[in-house]
């Protein structure tokens, strides 16, 4: 990709920004929310057309007007939200609109054939091609869209934030399917905020900030520290704040054997200026945990203080909030503007109003708009929203599921910052979190769940391997 520069409404959103991408290659596409890489990648996917630059596959220049055109040149992208249909098979799935046919009729068992094969061929063999997709979990729903890739013959294959929504362990299948790929001579292109997991796999790293590109340079050239400088044009001089030096207040929620249909014996205590992470693989029950505590899928056993909360309603009356791990689908109205979002909360429970433009700088709000749409704001500053809706009604606890999952590495440094600020300001913060450096660099004792129990607790400092431990020991 050569010199491409993409306008929308008169804002131009890419400045002549050159990516290649060689067989066999990992090439990560890096950069702060609003950089222009899903732009660029969708540029490249036939989504939307450049303003200006070229295109070439092979050498042989191109240009695609629709994302068919561009599957059929050998361009696969897997968006971090599949696109995929939850009541057709994996089969039908991968082969969605391009069924093989027989006699005028769809050929099923060459569909199931071809599927089993591609799904073999990725070392898949915990589904098969007539499962229903509802069925899988994330990522073996990751697993049937490159399956799809595969069998659209892709080069070049776009992956979009592929670990956002896998717990540790799936994360290594990952980075097998993509050593598989680029095995077979594919061009991987992989965006992620997720500094760790591009140093452990991409070859390359291309650098891009405010729609330009800043820098490519070879992964084994660069450093966190440098990579981070090059993404947010300043020095980051620590991932994380401080700890708190003073020792917790008050025991401000306490649980005693709570439970529910998927938790059990839970006793817990959140105090007044600590930050308590909770870990644990996907299912072990933390989000269920959290839901829980905030009374949207209450405890029907135990004892909690300061109530038991049957309903979200109860819970935020009581004090206590709840960041969902979605903020799309469950923390915004994604239509409506900055304010009314940052009203929700306060309306609902009938709370004072006033002081949201102050809270809007206060959660740094990058620019703060108040009557801007949700919906055109970044990743970043969208989470942002969501931690003001809950500051304006003051609650003492606050739940964090997932605070910075899909958020750039800046944004990210803002809301641990914040997060710290309201613990000094003695709220009690239970933050759920699938990055272990950012649980372990936030917490001031971690809590780990397994199949719905508490495994056991940890001290602030402990290591990946101790939280793990915990987290999958049988």
């Amino acid at each position: 990709m050569t010199g491409i520069g993409k306008s929308f409404l008169g804002v131009r959103v890419l400045k002549g920004v050159d990516l290649e991408a060689a067989a066999g290659e990992v090439h990560a596409v890096v950069g702060e929310n609003g950089a222009g890489k899903s732009t660029l990648m969708k540029i490249l996917a036939g989504v939307h057309t450049p303003d200006e630059g070229t295109i070439e596959i092979d050498g042989r220049s191109v240009a695609f007007g629709h994302p068919v055109e561009a599957q059929r040149a050998g361009v696969a992208i897997i968006y971090q939200e599949f696109n995929l249909l939850p009541e057709r098979t994996v089969a039908e799935n991968v082969f969605l609109g391009r069924e093989p046919v027989r006699r005028g009729l769809v050929d099923r068992s060459a569909m199931e054939t071809a599927t089993g094969e591609l799904l073999r061929s990725l070392g898949e063999e915990s589904f098969g091609p007539r499962d229903l997709v509802r069925r899988l979990s994330v990522a073996q729903q990751q697993v049937v869209e490159i399956a799809k890739a595969l069998s659209l013959n892709a080069r070049i294959v776009v992956m979009d934030e592929p670990t956002a929504a896998l717990a540790d362990h799936e994360v290594e299948l990952l980075y097998t399917l993509v050593r598989r790929l680029t095995a077979r001579g594919i061009a991987v292109l992989y965006i992620s905020h997720r500094l760790r997991e591009i140093f452990e796999l991409a070859d390359r790293i291309t650098v891009l900030k405010d729609g330009a590109r800043v820098a490519t340079a070879a992964a084994s050239s660069l450093d966190t520290a440098a990579l981070v400088r090059l993404m947010v044009g300043r020095e980051l001089d620590s991932y994380f704040p401080p700890r708190a030096v003073e020792p917790p207040g008050e025991a401000l929620l306490s649980v005693r054997g709570g439970g529910n249909a998927k938790l059990r014996g839970i006793d817990l205590d959140l105090r007044a200026g600590e930050i308590v992470g909770l870990a644990g693989l996907q299912g072990s029950g933390r989000t269920e945990l959290a839901k829980a505590l905030f009374g949207a899928e209450p405890f029907t056993s135990g004892e909690m203080t300061p109530c038991r909360p049957r309903s979200a309603r109860e819970g935020i009356a009581a004090g206590i909030g709840l960041v969902t791990e979605d903020r799309k689908a469950e923390g915004l109205l994604l239509n409506q503007q900055v304010r009314d979002n940052a009203l929700l909360v306060a309306r609902a429970a009938r709370r004072p109003r006033a002081g949201v433009d102050r809270l809007l700088e206060r959660v740094r709000l990058n620019p703060p708009r108040p009557k801007q749409e949700v919906r055109l704001l970044s990743g970043g500053n969208q989470q942002k929203v969501v931690l003001a809706k809950w500051m304006i009604v003051a609650p003492r606890v606050l739940l964090f599921d997932e605070p910075t999952r899909g958020v750039d590495v800046g944004a990210k440094a803002g809301i641990h910052d914040l997060m710290r600020e309201l613990a000094r300001d003695g709220m009690a913060i239970l933050m759920i979190s699938s990055e272990l450096p950012e649980l372990i660099g936030m917490s001031d004792r971690i809590v780990v769940l397994r199949d719905g129990r508490i495994a056991g607790e940890l001290p602030a400092g402990s290591t990946e391997e101790a939280v793990m431990h915990l987290a999958a020991a049988s």
